[in-house]
């Protein structure tokens, strides 16, 4: 065997194994779920072709608006929360304060830890009785709230805890770009007059427009699939208050075992997140400071 063809046997096995894992778990996933939106399909029997039904039932649905409805709510609140705090983060910490270091890894910190484990520790932190954050507000002189038990309080409750557990990945983000900007710029600038304010919105958030587009695209893509810390923390409740798109998926699939209308929904999700990305795409495209 040539070392062409040994060269060419080992490119087909290194680029056709991960190529057959994305075919057999993601690209064959899509459209068996894409089949299973147009039937009716309840695992124990085989699934029965309805058309459109499925897409006609989610317009009048409205538990599923509900969701729909929540899940902006918790992006809405989310995303420009969770982006402001972590550039702001980013900003502190690439500063040439001693210890910076310290600081970079307890920011980062909640972002390996288990969502599952990092829930339930929350919820003992939203405990009525002995509860931190209860604690705190009787220390101010200030009622107890149920904080998850509370239609008002618990989509807030969650939005807290999501925040606090992404922060850290965007922050690397933000700081990876802050550390990529020469400093010659900003010094320049301070040389002509330029204070921290002028020189933040004139040099720096520029030049961080594609780590911004990114951290954008990226923590909207994971609000609208928010689903372990509701289904953890709140199951959906009170009276569905914090009830979001993938958790009424996968209430409706696998406790409903109605997957053809699941599937549906999924379909629907599927096409916001495409949508989402491409409009991505185009911003990273026009924003592309170093082509």
């Amino acid at each position: 065997m040539t070392i062409k063809q040994q060269q060419l046997l080992l490119g087909t096995i290194f680029l056709g194994i991960p190529l057959l894992w994305l075919l057999v778990w993601v690209v064959t996933p899509i459209f068996v779920v894409l089949y299973l939106s147009f039937t009716s399909y309840d695992i124990l029997s085989a699934p029965e072709w309805v058309g459109t039904w499925n897409f006609e039932d989610l317009w009048y649905d409205s538990l599923y608006w509900r969701a729909f409805g929540n899940t902006l709510y918790f992006t809405a609140f989310a995303m420009p929360l969770g982006v402001t705090l972590s550039l702001l983060l980013a900003m502190l910490v690439n500063t040439r304060l001693p210890g910076a270091w310290i600081y970079r890894t307890i920011y980062y910190l909640p972002v390996v830890s288990p969502l599952i484990a990092t829930a339930l520790i929350w919820i003992l932190f939203y405990e009525v009785s002995t509860g931190l954050f209860n604690y705190l507000l009787r220390f101010v002189g200030i009622s107890p709230l149920p904080w998850l038990s509370n239609s008002a309080t618990a989509m807030p409750a969650i939005i807290a805890m999501s925040v606090w557990k992404s922060l850290g990945f965007n922050m690397v983000i933000f700081l990876a770009a802050l550390q990529a900007i020469p400093r010659e710029l900003n010094e320049a600038a301070a040389l002509d007059g330029a204070g921290r304010a002028r020189q933040f919105y004139s040099i720096t958030l520029p030049l961080l427009r594609p780590a911004m587009t990114y951290v954008l695209i990226t923590t909207l893509i994971g609000s609208f699939q928010v689903f372990a810390q509701v289904y953890v923390m709140t199951e959906g409740g009170p009276n569905n208050a914090t009830v979001t798109l993938v958790h009424l998926i996968y209430r409706t699939a696998f406790q409903n075992l109605d997957f053809g209308y699941a599937s549906a929904m999924a379909v629907v999700l599927f096409v916001i997140l495409v949508t989402a990305s491409f409009i991505n795409l185009r911003l990273v495209s026009r924003g592309n400071l170093y082509g």
